[in-house]
């Protein structure tokens, strides 16, 4: 008798395991096969929020119900729509109760717009207030910590050199406060730490001060705030039941947001309906972990994928360009983004020499519509002056999930505080995942830059040290490029 080991010390009759094998796909298969059937008949039915009429892939998103589902977005693809629609469904359409559904995001601004959209009673957090009101749930109040972990290293830094100088001191109270915060972020020892340079040291000093702070004080942090409700749920369970899970934004997802959701997921069997951008994944230096996204199933599970890949932004020939230049990163997930919109044209090119101002303002007189201005750096932007009304100043990643009629990116210099940025944070990059590809981020925040648009978008490049990104585009993608000679 031939027999089939399935666990271990677990043996079955071979013929048996096949027959459990092949009941097993036949009903997976039929299970697919009506759950398509019924997909493609509510599909094909008009189905209309806020006066705009849903396309087949948004469709397909609010209407799929299963344990977990990714929605890949494009920029401008209407993702925010699709996720009041999916609400809107799931409470109309399914019966669920409006205190059954979590909303998250990642920033109040988000989350304050989603709420001014989702004319429900569910909760929409960040993820930071969700931790929050669940530790409120077992009568847990410590207060939190703003700002607290700058003003000591400030505090340290001044007291050992008195005439440091503003810049260099910014520089240290960025760096180790973020060095400290992705620490507890991605829940790491310390103690783990190889301390191989002088900054490490002094780090570490700064670490165990912070914490013995914290605890004197009867403070703690938002880290702290998600993990110490991880380990409560884990202790005590979850007071609160949600039914669904909706996430915004999920490409911006941390290791300790992950474990808080996996935690509340595992605790009521929630389903899970995220969506997120992966070409748009521009925080790796504040623990966003692009992973989670592209390989969602390695983390959740069975998982059904759904592009969002009509853009109702930018015109096809930009999304040629930036789909080429985004791809060049391998692990991007690759999306056949489609446009009703054509503009020959779309990408100007201005060269400067000295003169950025001057050409900047003239360029801004022959165009007659609104204008969002991005820089890589705040620095780029105090390149130019104009008080002009129309205008709109950001860096790119103030700028993520803005869009605007045209679009002007400045100073693309191969420098070390460029486009792409080549400055180095060695420390920093001992707790960043590795990246695979050259400039792998710094090419995602230059497609967001692209993507901004509805129209044209301008870009201001050195003429004497092009951006290396500038050098590039031209090279593959002449046809939809116009330079201008102002």
């Amino acid at each position: 008798m031939r027999i089939k080991k399935v666990f271990d010390n677990c043996y079955i009759d071979y013929n048996y395991y096949l027959n459990y094998k092949n009941n097993y796909l036949f009903l997976k298969f039929f299970i697919n096969k009506h759950n398509k059937k019924y997909l493609n008949n509510i599909i094909n039915k008009d189905y209309i929020i806020d006066d705009k009429k849903l396309d087949k892939n948004q469709k397909e998103a609010v209407f799929s119900d299963e344990n977990n589902i990714l929605v890949l977005s494009s920029a401008g693809s209407g993702k925010t729509l699709t996720i009041c629609a999916k609400i809107r469904y799931l409470i109309e359409e399914k019966n669920i109760k409006e205190n059954e559904i979590l909303c998250l995001s990642f920033t109040n601004d988000s989350v304050n717009d989603l709420k001014e959209r989702i004319n429900y009673n569910v909760d929409i957090f960040t993820f930071h207030k969700l931790a929050l009101e669940i530790l409120k749930d077992y009568n847990i109040s410590n207060s939190i910590a703003s700002n607290y972990l700058e003003y000591i290293i400030e505090e340290i830094f001044i007291s050992i050199c008195k005439n440091i100088d503003p810049k260099t001191l910014k520089y240290f109270v960025n760096t180790i406060s973020s060095f400290i915060n992705l620490l507890k972020n991605n829940n790491y020892n310390i103690d783990k730490i190889k301390k191989n340079n002088n900054l490490l040291k002094v780090i570490e000093k700064i670490y165990y001060i912070y914490e013995e702070e914290l605890y004197s004080s009867g403070l703690i942090d938002f880290n702290d705030m998600i993990n110490k409700t991880i380990e409560l749920i884990n202790k005590k369970g979850l007071k609160r039941y949600y039914k669904y899970i909706i996430i915004d934004e999920f490409q911006d997802i941390s290791l300790n947001r992950y474990n808080l959701i996996k935690t509340i997921k595992d605790a009521c069997n929630t389903k899970l309906f995220v969506v997120g951008d992966d070409y748009q994944s521009i925080y790796r230096f504040a623990g966003s972990y692009l992973k989670l996204v592209t390989d969602f199933k390695k983390y959740f599970g069975y998982t059904k994928i759904i592009k969002l890949v009509n853009t109702y932004r930018n015109s096809l020939e930009l999304i040629k360009v930036s789909n080429t230049f985004i791809l060049k990163n391998k692990n991007q997930i690759k999306k056949n983004i489609n446009s009703n919109k054509h503009i020959d044209k779309p990408i100007k090119i201005i060269h400067f020499d000295k003169n950025l101002d001057i050409k900047f303002n003239k360029l801004v007189d022959e165009i007659d519509t609104k204008i969002m201005v991005l820089g890589r750096n705040n620095y780029d932007l105090e390149l130019v002056s104009n008080d002009n009304k129309k205008l709109s100043f950001y860096t790119v990643h103030k700028s993520k999930g803005l869009e605007e009629e045209n679009v002007i990116v400045l100073n693309l210099v191969d420098d070390r505080y460029g486009f792409p940025n080549k400055k180095k944070e060695e420390v920093l990059d001992l707790l960043l995942p590795k990246e695979k590809y050259r400039y792998e981020e710094e090419r995602r925040l230059f497609y967001v830059a692209l993507t901004r648009t509805k129209n044209n978008v301008f870009l201001f490049v050195d003429k004497n040290k092009p951006s290396i990104f500038i050098k590039e585009i031209i090279r593959k993608n002449k046809k939809y490029i116009e330079v201008l000679n102002l």
